[in-house]
């Protein structure tokens, strides 16, 4: 019978580090590896990790020193065009404006007041609805800030799969609802009750605790958390 599973022992060289990456994460692979996926293939004699061994071992796999490299010097390797050479300094660059820029501090949310602070710039003065997610860490820190729609509130605009899913995939122990009111009315309607009761229901089976539920208008807010109706 003919074999149409394939390994990834049988995959082409320039594949691997790609499919490395995804099935393994970014942490495993090597600089070569890593390379090799900025240039997408090697020479006619090589494969992109080959040829991204070389390059390393010109510098003395010094990733300080590759990123001082000229265009015209990377161009010197056999399948390197200027493009390549392009992706390549455009990558150390990243990485080197990267190491230069502090560390984020994220913010932690201690009280509603706080999530309030956060979410109203973005959405306390706008002109229609949206709905945004806050999803925190084990620590109560916001990971990330995400609109999921824009409109009225109600189960079929907002996506519960969709939430879940992303802050699984963030890591996300918590997180809060936030939507404004350009009404600048502060009260709960029933579709806001409805969508916080069904997220909060759906996080209970996930460990992904809803922390709040949030109605912004341009000078206040209402908390389902300080009212004791979460």
């Amino acid at each position: 019978m003919e074999q149409t599973n394939f390994p990834i022992t049988n995959w082409h060289e320039d594949d691997k580090p790609r499919e490395k990456l995804m099935l393994k994460g970014k942490s495993v692979l090597s600089d070569a590896e890593l390379i090799a996926i900025l240039i997408g293939s090697g020479s006619r004699n090589e494969s992109a990790v080959q040829l991204s061994q070389k390059i390393l071992s010109s510098v003395d796999n010094n990733l300080n020193a590759l990123g001082k490299l000229t265009i015209k010097q990377l161009m010197e390797f056999k399948g390197i065009g200027e493009a390549k050479a392009i992706s390549i300094l455009a990558a150390m660059e990243l990485g080197r404006r990267r190491r230069a820029e502090d560390a984020v501090e994220l913010v932690k949310i201690t009280s509603s007041k706080i999530a309030f602070t956060i979410m109203q710039p973005i959405i306390g003065e706008l002109p229609h609805e949206e709905f945004w997610v806050l999803f925190l860490n084990n620590s109560n820190k916001v990971i990330a800030k995400t609109q999921l729609s824009k409109g009225g509130i109600t189960g079929t605009v907002v996506d519960v799969r969709l939430v879940f899913k992303m802050g699984l995939e963030m890591g996300a122990t918590g997180l809060i609802l936030c939507h404004n009111h350009p009404s600048g009315t502060l009260i709960a309607s029933d579709a806001d009750k409805q969508i916080t009761k069904k997220i909060k229901s759906a996080g209970e089976s996930l460990d992904i605790k809803l922390m709040d539920h949030l109605i912004v208008t341009e000078t206040n807010y209402f908390s389902f958390a300080d009212k004791g109706i979460l």
